[in-house]
């Protein structure tokens, strides 16, 4: 009873998240304001794919802090935030509130040192993510979520070799009008070199976004060839679905549903692609999420729940108190008989995961390629008072329907596909994955 109970409260909660889906607005209550974006490890260049992220913001009163300079203020707020929500209780076995004390004794010149305090102050805990999100990366990941900020309509991965790449180019973007294609490599941005094997996605991803109309100057290498590009930045809607057709020897026709991110429309989209796709003759079916960040969790829930029967477990979530939510379909899928196979590799992340979870562990699909990333935990986004900035807090772990947990670890495959990079997901996928589970 305790489970159903939890599992009709996810239910409602997820529903309001499908409605906040990509908003943020700063006046509004917490409960409104929740929103759960997945995937930390490709960015796309124009839209905002961090981690899981419930942002909230907060803002701070003045009388909590007594006679604190505002330097002091700013490191006691970001300690309270971070000790309110993180999941690892012992702080990675330090004196928390030692520390705390003796952060705020400290006397700040200036609000930067205050800020570099902050920083080494959540490095501590040892979380890469948890950590402290300066003015103008808080103000980004803001701008970017609200459509506010502009890219250039690449999605950014990294290659086998840890090379920073556009694993693809949105159409009509100012990438694809410039030449950019998939899988050319990274080499600088804005006179920022990113070859030196240390940079991620998301700080190539960040030099390219900026106001629309501005330019960008990209140099980028194709087979040995240095190409240079100067793209103009503009807002841009990203094609999250994209859908075909393709035949495999002793299969058939095999109806191909490529998800590069999860959103509140998604799982909507993904049904009309399967009604499309049967009705074109399609006997059998392909997720490709290779290389999918996640994006908003309900997404990847209900996109799952479409190819599950009633009542099946899709996803538990553990707070910081050892409580668990629990998530369940409500009524029988769309689609519970033809095969069903899930392509991944080792840049499937976080809400993507979820859905690959469900889905294999339910029985219902083979999971084919390279094992997952292993993001199973949860962010929360707090701001900072007086432009300080933000502090993500990771404050919740996943688990799978069968209760393991995929942090650090990811998802095995049931079939090993290593290193197909084809645009026809059907070409990685040997025979026997469609058999009958």
């Amino acid at each position: 009873h305790l489970q159903d109970a939890a599992s009709t409260m996810r239910r409602a909660a997820a529903t309001a998240l499908l409605t906040a889906a990509l908003t943020f607005s700063p006046t509004m209550p917490d409960l409104q304001q929740q929103q759960r974006i997945s995937g930390d490890v490709p960015t796309t260049a124009g839209f905002i794919t961090p981690s899981t992220l419930v942002v909230r913001p907060q803002i701070a009163s003045a009388a909590d802090y007594g006679s604190l300079t505002d330097e002091q203020k700013a490191v006691a707020e970001a300690w309270r935030l971070v000790d309110n929500s993180y999941i690892e209780r012992t702080f990675n076995n330090q004196d928390w509130f030692g520390i705390r004390q003796d952060a705020v004794k400290k006397k700040y010149k200036n609000m930067d040192e205050a800020r570099s305090e902050i920083q080494s102050l959540v490095s501590s805990l040892g979380d890469k993510y948890t950590r402290y999100l300066p003015p103008a990366k808080y103000q980004s990941m803001v701008d970017a979520a609200t459509g506010t900020l502009a890219g250039v309509g690449v999605e950014i991965s990294t290659d086998n070799d840890g090379r920073i790449i556009a694993s693809d180019v949105e159409a009509n973007s100012p990438a694809v009008r410039g030449g950019v294609k998939p899988r050319d490599v990274f080499i600088e941005v804005d006179g920022t070199r990113f070859d030196d094997g240390k940079a991620t996605p998301d700080d190539v991803a960040s030099k390219l976004r900026g106001p629309e109309g501005s330019k960008v100057g990209v140099v980028m290498e194709r087979d040995g060839k240095t190409l240079d590009y100067i793209l103009t930045r503009q807002k841009i809607t990203v094609t999250s679905v994209k859908t075909y057709m393709s035949d495999k020897s002793g299969v058939g026709k095999v109806g191909v549903i490529k998800i590069k991110s999860f959103s509140g429309t998604t799982a909507d989209t993904v049904k009309k692609a399967v009604e499309d796709l049967k009705k074109k003759g399609a006997n059998a079916f392909v997720l490709d999420v290779r290389n999918n960040p996640g994006g908003l969790l309900p997404g990847g829930i209900d996109t799952a729940s479409l190819f599950l029967d009633a009542s099946k477990p899709v996803v538990f979530e553990v707070n910081k108190n050892g409580f668990v939510k629990a998530t369940e379909t409500f009524a029988p899928g769309i689609e519970l008989e033809s095969p069903l196979v899930v392509l991944a590799n080792g840049n499937t992340a976080s809400a993507a995961e979820v859905m690959s979870a469900a889905l294999k562990e339910n029985g219902r699909a083979k999971l084919v390629g390279e094992q997952t990333f292993g993001k199973g935990i949860v962010q929360t986004i707090r701001q900072l008072s007086y432009d300080n900035g933000g502090v993500a807090i990771t404050v919740q772990r996943y688990e799978t329907p069968l209760h393991n947990d995929i942090n650090k670890s990811g998802i095995p495959v049931d079939i090993v596909s290593k290193g197909c990079v084809s645009d026809d997901a059907v070409t990685c996928i040997p025979k026997e994955a469609f058999a009958s589970r």
